[in-house]
Order: structure tokens, then C-alpha cells, then sequence
């Protein structure tokens, strides 16, 4: 396998006039990976193209080193799938579905019901696997959507708004069940357009936004790319702005006693000593804060993204 999962160059979707995916070119490593945006960013078209589903319109797509375009059969024998949608065959049992799934990847009759039980415990559908789907709530439903998706054992395995629907209890216990999967060698690209979600779940985003990328990169090196630095003086923090401004750095005032700057603390906290030293100011408390990921979408996301293609 190669040391990038996916690898996308310059791809584009068209439907029509609607361009789903625009020029796109990322590459994706191993582990668990968020892909968000908002509705209609192009997330399942993205989806849909890395399992060879649809034909890009232009560029290119590579997925666990096998080109889509060559050979999207073997893509998908190393690729695990679970859809947003509702699609479960209601008169079915959970174990049923699942090992049917497991047969119809290569996996014997015999082989193929011992791993649906197993992943079953997995997700958390134990003694409920040989009742009928129709029975269940959302939250059993994407756990038996999750069990097919991985009983294969594939190499990554694709999301697609996995905590949809879910109840605030349910969502955390999927976003558990999602982190436990690298555990078990499994990568995941998680597609949601709730961003807390990445945030508790992925070590890397992919942001995008109308089909175009918005940023990506290791979710901690983001968050931490965002960082401010507070701190507390006490009385007459002001007389501190003048200089750390002439230093060029980006300060501000909050209240009376603080002040905030635009740079995280490892980043400027030698150069506020020495200024707080030289006006013989009191450094009462020093502390970082971060953007969220919603807050550095947002941003990025506002940001002139270049001419459209012709």
C-alpha cells in the first residue's frame, strides 16, 4: 500500500451545469480522517468517485494504489462502504444482512456468519442480531450499516454522515465506535458536515466547500495553527500594547487586566517576558485559547478560492 490512501488530482464532477467537484487535488494518509463540509460541498459525489461508482468528469483518483478508472473492483474489494441513506432491507435479520455482505466480498458460507457475529459485538447489536431490521431505532440501524461496511475487514472504509439522525447519547457512542476502528487496522474517512465531530474523532480534516478544497492538513497541527495567547497583567494591561505592537506582534485589549495576542503562547511568550520585564508590569497568568474547526472553515472558507474552470 502506498504511504497516501487516496490520492486525487484535479478531479471534477459535472452534472449538467452543476459542478459537484471542482478541480480537486488532495492526498489522503492512513487513520482516521474527516471529510466536512456543508451540504452539497460534494462530499457523497467525492465518495462515490473513489469507489468507482461515477466516472469523474476530468482528473484522476487513486485509492489504496490502485487507479478507480482501471480496476474499480479491486478498489472496492479493499473498501468498505456505508451510506447516509436508509438502506437496510426491513424484513431481514442484522445477521443476515451482514454475513450476506461478508459472502458476497469472497468470504465462505461457514466463515462469513462467525465474522457477522463478531462484528456485531463490535457495534454493539449482540442479542438484538437475529431480530428483523424493521424493528430498530436509527441508532441500531447504523450500527448494522457500520458491521457490513467493515465485516469484509477492509483497508479503509468510507462514512457517509454516519451520526445522522442520532441522539446526543447515540452520537457519542458512534464517535467512540468510529475512533475504535483503528484499533482494529482500519482507516476512515468520515463524512459529516458536523465539524465537533471531526474534532473529537480524526487526527486529519479535509475541508471542503462548493466542490473546491477549503484547507486539510493533521487536525491537531490546525487547531494549534489557531492559537491565541492570553494575559492577565492586572491593572493597566494597555501599557503593555505599545511595545509588543513595535516587537510585531498582532495585540489586543480585552479588559482592564488582559490582553490577548494572535499567536500561540510558545510562539511569544519569551518576547512578552522580556517586554512586561522592561516596564516593570506584573504577569499575573499567561494561557492559550484555540479556534474550533467550525471557526477555521469558516475563515478559510471565506477566503477568494481562484477562477472557476472553463
Amino acid at each position: 500500500m502506498t504511504a497516501d490512501l487516496v490520492r486525487v488530482t484535479n478531479l471534477t464532477q459535472r452534472f449538467g451545469s452543476v459542478c459537484a467537484v471542482d478541480q480537486l487535488s488532495l492526498n489522503i494518509p492512513a487513520g482516521t480522517i474527516g471529510l466536512v463540509g456543508a451540504n452539497g460541498a460534494g462530499k457523497t459525489t467525492l465518495m462515490r468517485m473513489l469507489l468507482g461508482l461515477t466516472p469523474p468528469t476530468a482528473g484522476s483518483v487513486e485509492v489504496c494504489g490502485i487507479d478507480v478508472s482501471q480496476d474499480p473492483t479491486a478498489v472496492r474489494e479493499r473498501v468498505g462502504f456505508m451510506p447516509e441513506h436508509d438502506c437496510l432491507p426491513t424484513d431481514q435479520s442484522a445477521s443476515d444482512i451482514v454475513s450476506s455482505f461478508a459472502e458476497l466480498s469472497g468470504i465462505p458460507r461457514r466463515e462469513a456468519r462467525r465474522r457477522a457475529s463478531e462484528v456485531l459485538d463490535l457495534v454493539g447489536v449482540d442479542e438484538a442480531r437475529f431480530r428483523a431490521i424493521e424493528g430498530f431505532s436509527t441508532g441500531m440501524r447504523q450500527r448494522v450499516k457500520i458491521a457490513q461496511a467493515i465485516v469484509s475487514h477492509p483497508d479503509l472504509v468510507l462514512l457517509d454522515e454516519p451520526t445522522a439522525g442520532l441522539d446526543p447519547v447515540g452520537r457519542i457512542e458512534m464517535l467512540d465506535l468510529i475512533r475504535r476502528l483503528s484499533g482494529f487496522g482500519i482507516s476512515v474517512l468520515l463524512s459529516t458536515h458536523l465539524l465537533e465531530d471531526v474534532e473529537r474523532t480524526c487526527s486529519y480534516v479535509v475541508m471542503l466547500s462548493a466542490g473546491r478544497m477549503v484547507v486539510q492538513g493533521s487536525t491537531a497541527q490546525l487547531l494549534a495553527g489557531t492559537g491565541t495567547t492570553v494575559i492577565d497583567i492586572g491593572p493597566n494591561a494597555g501599557a503593555a500594547i505599545p511595545e509588543l505592537a513595535a516587537r510585531g506582534l498582532m495585540v489586543r485589549q480585552l479588559t482592564s487586566e488582559q490582553i490577548e495576542i494572535n499567536a500561540s503562547p510558545e510562539q511569544v511568550s519569551a518576547t512578552v517576558c522580556a517586554v512586561l520585564s522592561e516596564q516593570n508590569l506584573p504577569l499575573v497568568r499567561l494561557s492559550s485559547a484555540h479556534q474550533s474547526l467550525d471557526q477555521i472553515f469558516v475563515r478559510q472558507a471565506a477566503l477568494p478560492q481562484g477562477p472557476a474552470p472553463s
